[in-house]
């Protein structure tokens, strides 16, 4: 059966029927075909304000983890013995990691608060770093791992979605 108006009859079980802002077919908009996602702006208050919230997370989360590996190098009782664990790393072992990690990743913090053009790239990496050594760090900290690892992941957000808004030419100094 056909409309008097030459569409298909559109009832229950009878086809699509278009809608607002859709073309002839179903699947057409009709504005055009459909875009390619958006790119995040970089003069954005989202973008700018993540990277320099992620600089001085990294700052602070350096400081922080420095001083957790000179807690465990120290040897008190601040971490307990976990028993069997699959990658089990002596405290000494994770007081060092988390002493070399820590000022590393406070002085990109600093880095990249100072505007450093280095920092977004070393920053991800040292995020990246950081949240794989806190997730193997679990057992010996779990709630303070989950928030680093929260953390973490922010950092790598903010740094990977800004784009500097002057791009410095490939062999070209400033």
């Amino acid at each position: 059966m056909s409309r008097s108006d030459g569409r298909p009859p559109s009832g229950p079980g009878q086809g699509p029927r278009p809608g607002p802002g859709q073309g002839d077919t179903p699947w057409q908009r009709a504005d055009g075909p459909a875009a390619p996602a958006p790119v995040p702006d970089p003069g954005s208050l989202w973008v700018t304000g993540g990277v320099l919230l992620a600089g001085v997370l990294m700052l602070c989360q350096g400081v922080v983890a420095a001083l957790e590996g000179i807690a465990a190098l120290a040897d008190g009782d601040v971490y307990g013995d976990v028993g069997e664990y699959l990658y089990r790393i002596s405290l000494t072992g994770w007081g060092w990691i988390h002493l070399v990690l820590g000022i590393a990743v406070a002085v990109t913090g600093a880095a990249l608060l100072r505007g450093a053009r280095w920092a977004r790239v070393a920053g991800i990496l040292f995020a990246s770093l950081s949240l794989f050594a806190h997730f193997l760090f679990l057992p010996y900290a779990p709630l303070w791992s989950v928030i680093v690892i929260a953390l973490d992941i922010f950092i790598i957000w903010a740094l990977a979605a800004y784009r500097d808004p002057d791009p410095v030419p490939v062999g070209v100094r400033r």
